[in-house]
């Protein structure tokens, strides 16, 4: 059947077909199914060659990091214990020793703090208590800080670097591994070694907080000898470094160390006391 359509004017009239006809697959450009290929054919065809995003480049651009930092983490904890894999039975016992020693100081810091906080609770006159405590305490900083002298037992530690191989890298490390053994004041040839203390190279010479210092470098250290010069001498240590130098190192204990090399007073420029 067709509709006729009539035209003003000129009575023609015109024929409209019933339907279109369909467009073939190949006119419109969708993909059509190709013809003898099987379903696990057409899955790999899929799939093959992979399309990768961007987000999906970056994602294993980070995780290619990731692995690798992880690989150079371990490698480098693998390098810090083979010292002590080879390290002697006697060795080890002392390291461990030392650890007991740290841990144990600890714990008596912690008892003391405890015990101040118990006086000031219990006390029938806090105020007289809390004025002792302020003294002990501005006495304690005064050492720590260089502006009074101190006397105790401890060590001294003679450097003898007659080749000039030692450096300022080598004393810091020295100074560090006394701190972490517990040192509580530190004498480098008559400068006083304080928190902010810097250490640096100077025309064939140390320099220590701008003062040059040279051989022998003589350290004056207070603190339990006990940790104290174990800690010198364990494997890879700070004496086996200097001695690698060539450099000659001796320590000896001691019942009474003297540090009287005194630092100014320095005032903050922007730091004030706080009554929180």
């Amino acid at each position: 059947m067709s509709e006729q359509e009539e035209t003003p004017g000129n009575g023609l009239r015109k024929e409209l077909p019933e339907e279109l006809p369909a467009t073939p697959p190949e006119e419109t450009g969708t993909p059509s199914s190709e013809p003898g290929l099987t379903g696990r054919q057409r899955l790999v065809k899929g799939l093959w060659p992979p399309r990768v995003t961007r987000a999906q480049l970056i994602v294993a651009v980070l995780l290619f990091g990731l692995g690798f930092g992880l690989a150079v983490q371990v490698a480098s904890n693998s390098d810090s214990d083979s010292a002590l894999r080879g390290a002697r039975q006697e060795d080890l016992v002392r390291i461990l020793d030392e650890l007991d020693d740290r841990t144990q100081r600890l714990q008596d810091e912690k008892q003391g703090l405890e015990n101040q906080r118990d006086e000031l609770e219990n006390s029938s006159d806090q105020a007289e208590e809390a004025r002792k405590q302020t003294v002990e305490k501005e006495r304690q900083l005064g050492i720590l800080a260089g502006t009074v002298a101190a006397q105790g037992p401890g060590i001294t530690m003679t450097i003898d670097d007659t080749k000039g191989a030692v450096e300022a890298d080598m004393l810091l490390d020295a100074i560090q591994e006394l701190r972490a053994a517990g040192a509580e004041a530190i004498q480098v040839n008559g400068v006083r070694v304080v928190a902010n203390t810097f250490l640096s190279d100077s025309d064939k010479s140390v320099s220590v907080d701008g003062n040059k210092i040279t051989a022998p470098f003589r350290f004056k250290v207070i603190g339990n000898p006990q940790d104290l010069e174990p800690a010198l001498n364990i494997p890879g240590g700070v004496v086996q470094t200097l001695e690698k130098e060539q450099a000659t190192v001796t320590v000896e204990r001691s019942d009474k160390i003297v540090v009287d090399a005194l630092r100014a007073a320095k005032r903050p420029d922007y730091a004030r006391s706080s009554p929180r």
